[in-house]
């Protein structure tokens, strides 16, 4: 029986092609909109969580105010402040770093660095690796190390015309350095495309002898994190006499950028939410034009024995054929989307949005599609249950 009355629903909508398909793409805008949002919103979460593990729990970042998690904010933070970090026998080690962009030259080449990151020469290999960073080809600095830079994979094999060598010279701002390493490929263009100096180097060179945009501190194995940044923030409030900096740990950077995420993604799915709903209204809309054009079958049914709950399910496989064929092109549509997304970004440098389009995503897609069809398809499909024979057929 259910075999004949999805034929029966199938038939019906195919005998009006073009409304049915009009509805089936108010459905698809709805559930691409939907998987493609949770893609991106997913890929990207994922993303900054890996990067954060890699940074390890044993790190305290130190910002100026209103500078949290950018890594790349004006300066604020002087080296009176890393006099006061490093007094504290805690730590591990202390590493203000120095965030620029520069023109760069190789020979007659030039190009725009948007990345130029300065940190100490004593114990880069350490620092670096932490990071997850290693190196493709040459050494990290030496501890005394002056007029060296250590330049990214995209750096090296696709910023200039030519391939910059070990022991190339680059010039920045007027000044040549000598390139000691490439770092292997990260798979960013923005890592990619990072230079790395000597701070001392990267002070003169850009007339910046007292300042960096933050610090970073690896605390000693055995000591809580949370107590060491309570310390920090006193340390430094004495010693600076204001507060006009901000002090976090990796959970709690990875907090506030969750937090950010969150309010994106109720906004956007909010925005999705709408685009379904105008498909579930056309769906509503197209199954009461099926009930007043089918009322003659209707009663013609009904007469020959047909019960009020054959008719219902009759016309709500009609809403739930139309949900699924629109969730499937959606997810289908949306996937492709994302996925189009994603790859736009990493050639625009935004490596970070690894788009993710997991089964729970396809599922979720596919099921609100055929949920949200159903229920907009119960009020007409009721409706045409309770028709009674004799008024459908004078009706008709």
């Amino acid at each position: 029986m259910i075999n004949d009355f999805l034929n029966l629903s199938y038939n019906s909508l195919k005998h009006r092609k073009l409304r049915t398909l009009l509805t089936i793409i108010g459905i698809v805008i709805g559930i691409s909109a939907i998987v493609s949002l949770l893609a991106l919103s997913q890929g990207l979460e994922n993303s900054i969580n890996e990067q954060f593990e890699q940074i390890g729990p044993n790190r305290i970042f130190i910002f100026p105010k209103g500078q949290e998690f950018s890594f790349s904010g004006e300066e604020g933070l002087t080296n009176k402040d890393i006099d006061a970090i490093e007094k504290l026998s805690e730590l591990e080690w202390v590493n203000p770093w120095l965030v620029a962009s520069e023109e760069v030259k190789f020979g007659n080449e030039k190009g725009f660095a948007q990345n130029i990151i300065a940190l100490p020469a004593k114990d880069t290999e350490k620092r670096l690796t932490d990071f997850g960073i290693s190196l493709e080809k040459g050494r990290f600095f030496s501890n005394n190390e002056k007029g060296s830079i250590m330049i990214g994979h995209r750096i090296a094999h696709n910023f200039f015309d030519r391939e910059v060598l070990v022991n190339s010279k680059l010039k920045i701002k007027d000044k040549d350095f000598r390139v000691i390493s490439i770092i292997s490929e990260i798979g960013n263009q923005e890592d990619d495309s990072t230079i790395y100096m000597v701070l001392e180097d990267a002070r003169d060179l850009f007339q910046k002898p007292n300042e960096v945009n933050f610090i970073e501190v690896k605390i000693k194995n055995g000591f809580d994190i949370n107590s060491i940044a309570d310390k920090l923030q006193r340390k430094l409030e004495k010693s600076r006499d204001d507060d006009l900096f901000t002090i976090q740990t990796p959970e709690q950077i990875l907090e506030d950028i969750n937090s950010v995420l969150g309010i994106l993604q109720i906004v956007l799915g909010s925005i999705a939410a709408i685009s379904l709903l105008v498909g579930a209204i056309g769906i509503t809309n197209s199954m009461f034009t099926s009930t007043l054009e089918r009322t003659k079958d209707i009663g013609i049914m009904k007469s020959l024995g047909a019960k009020n709950s054959h008719i219902l399910l009759i016309f709500l496989l009609e809403s739930a054929i139309i949900g699924l064929i629109g969730g499937v092109l959606g997810v289908i549509v949306g996937s492709l989307i994302a996925l189009g997304v994603g790859q736009a970004a990493a050639a625009g440098g935004f490596g970070l949005l690894k788009i993710i389009i997991s089964y729970k995503i396809i599922l979720l897609g596919l099921g609100f599609a055929v949920f949200v069809s159903v229920i907009s398809g119960i009020t007409p499909a009721y409706k045409a249950s309770k028709l009674k024979p004799v008024e459908a057929l004078k009706h008709a």
